[in-house]
């Protein structure tokens, strides 16, 4: 799942939502940086009422991940759009296609999402805004098994940034993802690119109701 699958049923508790990004945002901006669910229970009831609910965002996206990537449906989806990227990919040695199955797959679930309710980019952003850089790094320093000083002026930088609006627009998107490719050192995709996205677009819809039913209902982290 993406930013928006994990956060947007979280519009009412920005610190929630921001506790469901920062597993992504760490794997962008500090691999090495980890939150593991046995460190975040183990400090859990020493937090502030506010450092919890965060932490309870952040135990909510581990959740997430772990329903979403066992789901049958997604596996189904994820094999399906990394042979239709094989297909303008016919090196098999070319570790491309897999990649861009998962992510894209990950991706298009949050375009279906702004897609079924136009305000809630504006909305998502709007509560991020409110939540302190600063304080999203502090708190993980504490559950972390390492420290970071590189989360705060990225998180920041994703508020500013605002880039899940490209996901609904072919070319915005495949931009995205070339930033992506780049990132974990592969070849970009070129325009042939965007005929496999918008019929990857036209399946994840189509299925995407079951996708979201999977991991709609939200655990509970009382110990």
């Amino acid at each position: 799942m993406n930013y928006l699958a994990h956060g947007y049923r979280f519009l009412d508790s920005p610190l929630m939502l921001a506790g469901t990004a920062v597993p992504d945002w760490l794997s962008v901006v500090d691999r090495k940086v980890r939150i593991r669910t046995r460190r975040v229970l183990e400090h859990r009831e020493a937090l502030t009422d506010d450092d919890r609910t965060m932490a309870d965002g952040m135990l909510q996206h581990l959740r997430d991940d772990d329903v979403f990537h066992r789901c049958e449906l997604f596996q189904r989806l994820e094999g399906e759009l990394s042979l239709r990227f094989r297909h303008i990919m016919p090196d098999r040695f070319d570790h491309r296609p897999a990649f861009l199955g998962h992510i894209v797959t990950e991706l298009l679930l949050d375009a279906f999402i702004v897609e079924r309710q136009p305000e809630v980019l504006d909305q998502y952003y709007a509560a991020l805004k409110t939540v302190a850089a600063d304080n999203v790094q502090t708190l993980v320093n504490r559950l972390a098994a390492r420290p970071t000083d590189r989360l705060a002026e990225f998180v920041q930088h994703f508020q500013a940034a605002a880039i899940l609006y490209d996901y609904s627009d072919n070319h915005r998107l495949l931009g995205r993802l070339n930033q992506v490719l780049r990132r974990v050192t592969l070849p970009p995709l070129d325009d042939a690119g965007l005929q496999v996205l918008q019929d990857s677009r036209t399946l994840v819809n189509a299925h995407a109701e079951g996708l979201l039913q999977a991991v709609e209902s939200p655990a509970g982290f009382e110990s």
